[in-house]
């Protein structure tokens, strides 16, 4: 998602010159919110030791919506806490259900490097329903020692994969890094597809329908406040909440400290603000040197949560491959204003039939080295 650039969101170099210099301010985040990218603490115990690598799987607007239940003796039974939905732009909850998946890849891949086997039961009371998610676990998981549980290579990239929205380096990638990612989500219910310099016309075409679906969301009111409520600014605000978007920059600091930014009412569609959002996307995927994606002959939440697991695979072996992502979900989501780009994008893609459903779509590339975005740590998952 490209809503991390809303650290121009106020644009204007006539505002910068009116404010008095800063000193003292970093953009860098705050020690406390980066805590959990160090590692579980020595001593821990095997859950919640692999619960310390689950929680930094990506996640839609980082919101970690990971409740688990570790009161039943080896098991972990992962909930999706329902405060934390994207109601406006995910309105059946689809990305979420496949951030569910992201978690549940790490957490396998964890319990695999202690020589475990997660024997996991997707929906072991049954699926949601189509409109949204209910109480109902998403997953159960009984941790069993298995002294033939081999390691997952793609571990070694946990703690260095980012999401990188950056400007990317727009070489092409190399056709072993692509077969890596093809490799990645063998044996997942998604079809792999990569388009690259060699196609300039579904360059073009991928590019005109991110931009398009990104100005959609940026004036939609509802979909931009959406973004709006769940954005960080400054040391207190990212270090209290350690979730959702996050702009340390000393200029929003200083503006919201002004009364400038007021986050409860939607930037004017004309306005500076949000015509410098679209034009650093614009850039953005002008860098892009491929888009990827994953499609699925069905919808069903079973499969939402295997294409979140897909996924997240694919991002950690682009990072063994120096490459990074940045998911374009955007034109992927339901909501009514996004019809026509939704349509587009399958169209491009093949999903050509009613059932098959585009889960991810991503720019891929060189980016620059980014860091970690904020995370709550085990505790504040864990149910009791």
């Amino acid at each position: 998602m490209q809503r991390r650039h809303m650290l121009r969101i106020l644009g204007g170099g006539a505002i910068a010159a009116a404010l008095p210099p800063l000193s003292g301010c970093s953009s860098d985040l705050p020690e406390d919110a980066v805590a959990a990218w160090r590692g579980p603490a020595a001593g821990v115990d095997l859950r919640h030791w692999v619960l310390a690598h689950a929680i930094l799987a990506p996640h839609s607007h980082n919101l970690q919506s990971w409740l688990v239940d570790l009161r039943e003796p080896d098991v972990i039974t992962l909930r999706i806490d329902r405060t934390r939905l994207l109601p406006e732009t995910d309105p059946y909850s689809r990305q979420m259900t496949m951030s569910q998946g992201t978690f549940l890849e790490l957490l396998d891949q964890a319990a695999r490097q202690r020589g475990h086997r997660a024997e996991l039961e997707p929906f072991p009371q049954g699926e949601w329903g189509p409109a949204g998610p209910d109480d109902r676990p998403s997953a159960r998981v009984r941790l069993v020692s298995d002294a033939s549980v081999q390691p997952d290579p793609l571990f070694a990239q946990v703690f260095r994969r980012h999401t990188n929205r950056a400007n990317y380096d727009n070489r092409p990638i190399d056709p072993a890094a692509v077969q890596a990612l093809r490799d990645s989500v063998a044996g997942h219910p998604v079809q792999f597809g990569i388009t690259g310099p060699g196609d300039t016309a579904a360059l073009q075409a991928h590019r005109d329908i991110a931009l398009r679906a990104w100005r959609i969301e940026l004036t939609t009111p509802r979909a931009l406040l959406e973004s709006y409520r769940v954005l960080r600014v400054g040391p207190h605000e990212i270090a209290s909440h350690r979730d959702g978007l996050s702009i340390n920059t000393p200029m929003v600091r200083a503006m919201v400290a002004l009364g400038l930014f007021d986050r409860s009412q939607p930037s004017a569609p004309d306005s500076t603000a949000i015509r410098s959002q679209i034009d650093t996307f614009h850039e953005s995927l002008q860098s892009t040197p491929a888009f990827f994606w994953l499609t699925s002959a069905d919808n069903s939440r079973r499969t939402q949560l295997a294409a979140g697991r897909a996924y997240v695979r694919a991002q950690l072996a682009a990072t063994a491959q120096g490459l990074s992502m940045h998911p374009l979900q955007q034109a992927l989501q339901e909501y009514a204003e996004q019809a026509v780009p939704y349509a587009e994008i399958r169209s491009l893609l093949g999903a050509s039939q009613p059932a098959q459903t585009v889960q991810m779509w991503a720019r891929l590339g060189r980016g620059p080295a980014i860091g970690p975005a904020p995370r709550r740590g085990v505790q504040a998952h864990v149910v009791t």
